[in-house]
Formats: C-alpha cells, sequence, structure tokens
C-alpha cells in the first residue's frame, strides 16, 4: 500500500510540473502579467531591478486555492 501512495504523488507532482511548464511556456502571452499595479520596476542608466510583488502575491493566492481544492476533494 505504502508503494501505491508513492505513486499516486509522482504523478501528481509530474502533473504540477508540466502545468507549471506549460504555463511558463505561455507567460508572454498573457498581456497583465508582471505589469500589475504594485509590481516593482526602477530603471537607471547601466541598472535595471524587477520585482512582480503584486504578480507573486496573486500566483500564491491561485496556487494555495488550487491545493487546497485538490486536499478537500482527496480526503477520505
Amino acid at each position: 500500500m505504502q508503494l501505491q501512495y508513492i505513486g499516486k504523488m509522482l504523478v501528481l507532482f509530474g502533473g504540477v510540473i508540466a502545468l507549471t511548464g506549460l504555463a511558463l511556456m505561455f507567460t508572454d502571452k498573457i498581456p497583465f502579467l508582471g505589469k500589475l499595479p504594485g509590481d516593482i520596476n526602477i530603471k537607471k542608466d547601466n541598472f535595471q531591478f524587477y520585482f512582480p510583488i503584486t504578480t507573486s502575491i496573486i500566483i500564491s493566492i491561485v496556487v494555495s486555492l488550487v491545493m487546497w481544492l485538490i486536499s478537500y476533494f482527496t480526503k477520505k
């Protein structure tokens, strides 16, 4: 029984990694991602600093919601 649980978790993690890879492939097609109000972008002569804080918070909320839904529906 322990090996079946490990196998299911590996499949789940593989799916999450595949979905993350697909999302990264299409991030340039999402126009607002990385350009939200609150994202810090400082450009000077020979220096550029970019910290997408608002985008990070939104992505964190979405990932947390998805993980909560997965745990909610997999409870026995």
